[in-house]
């Protein structure tokens, strides 16, 4: 799955275009690699993303198409959290 796709269903992003715009600009790293939106993720890879002065990583646990929103979160497991 599309880093940008898996971002939005995950619901770690609202918007694709968000998470496109943010990939972009170089603001997420997909196991320490600067990534762009189109980067392919597997399960266990791990994504950090800079918020503002602070860095969400996590692990990629599954990598469902569609998931409902009391689900998302189970796609990704929180690393660490300096929000």
């Amino acid at each position: 799955m599309r880093l940008d796709k898996f971002l939005k269903v995950s619901r770690v992003i609202k918007r694709r275009t968000v998470a496109n715009d943010v990939c972009t600009a170089g603001r997420v790293s997909v196991n320490g690699r600067t990534a762009k939106p189109s980067v392919k993720l597997k399960e266990g890879d791990v994504v950090s993303i800079v918020f503002g002065n602070g860095v969400v990583t996590f692990r990629v646990l599954s990598l469902n198409q569609t998931v409902r929103k009391d689900e998302a979160s189970s796609m990704y497991e929180i690393i660490e959290d300096t929000i």
